[in-house]
């Protein structure tokens, strides 16, 4: 079983302005595959604590799967990818750059997401868009790929060949 963090990243959000939609719609697509959430936040976009949290969920929670949700674009409060890319060991690029991809055919947006892919110790970290559309449609992107990633991520010796 996967045991995830969903982190919300949301100035309004943090603050009670604004109800978290995307959490809960990542919650729903990670319960379809089996995984055991374990961990969600809601967060305000400032780099110190969401590299805090990422740490967090995997050197301490030793989760599997951190996902978060919002910050990935060009605004200047946009600053997700940057703290994720702070605290990575690995960047996956192929994962994010299928997700900027196939986005980009249901939306010009997509083209604008910094979103960043990668590994920390034995977790899988993924910037989500803010939407939960986006956030749904994203994860979806990665699904096919996730549980193959996570295994590999922890040391699964076996071939691939097969694939």
């Amino acid at each position: 079983m996967i045991r995830a963090a969903v982190i919300t990243v949301s100035d309004k959000g943090s603050r009670g302005e604004r109800e978290d939609l995307s959490g809960p719609e990542i919650l729903r697509v990670l319960e379809t595959v089996g995984a055991q959430v374990v961990y969600t936040a809601v967060i305000p976009d400032e780099t110190d604590e969401i590299a805090r949290i990422l740490v967090e969920c995997a050197d301490n929670v030793k989760c599997d799967l951190i996902l978060t949700t919002g910050g990935t674009g060009v605004s200047p409060r946009d600053v997700t990818p940057d703290a994720t890319l702070r605290i990575l060991d690995r960047t996956i690029p192929g994962m994010a750059e299928a997700m900027r991809r196939e986005g980009a055919l249901l939306t010009p947006h997509a083209m604008l997401s910094r979103a960043v892919v990668g590994m920390r110790k034995q977790a899988l970290i993924a910037n989500l868009p803010g939407s939960p559309k986006g956030a749904r449609e994203n994860l979806e992107i990665l699904l096919p790929a996730l549980r193959h990633a996570i295994e590999k991520i922890q040391g699964d010796p076996s071939d691939c060949a097969g694939l």
